[in-house]
């Protein structure tokens, strides 16, 4: 069993930066990928970002060069370090956990956390 808790959101200056940070419950830890999605309102939740067991990661054309995923498998965290916001960043982060990356975009099988409101003004 996976629990997930989302941190770090809040009111950012378009330029700005944030960190979020996932924490997870599971034994399981180091087997897992984890990765971001985001959800804007009125448009569909996207992937933004994930990091595999091994830390190979994959990021959308959207979050190239500007945002970077990690883990720390000693702490069960994982962190999306976003700079260079822009007001299109604004929507809920959520983290999510999944036996594999490509498991993970496919969303049949996704751990997901309560997500936390990241909000860039212009």
């Amino acid at each position: 069993q996976v629990q997930l808790v989302e941190s770090g959101g809040g009111l950012v200056q378009a330029g700005g930066s944030l960190r979020l940070s996932c924490a997870v419950s599971t034994r399981s830890f180091n087997a897992l990928a984890m990765g971001w999605f985001r959800q804007a309102p009125g448009k569909e939740r996207e992937f933004v970002a994930a990091i595999s067991w091994r830390g190979n990661t994959l990021y959308a054309d959207s979050a190239k060069g500007r945002f970077t995923i990690s883990r720390d498998n000693a702490k069960k965290m994982f962190y999306l370090q976003m700079n260079s916001l822009k007001p299109e960043d604004t929507a809920v982060y959520y983290c999510t956990s999944a036996g594999t990356i490509a498991a993970m975009r496919e969303s049949t099988n996704n751990v997901w956390g309560q997500g936390t409101l990241v909000t860039v003004s212009s």
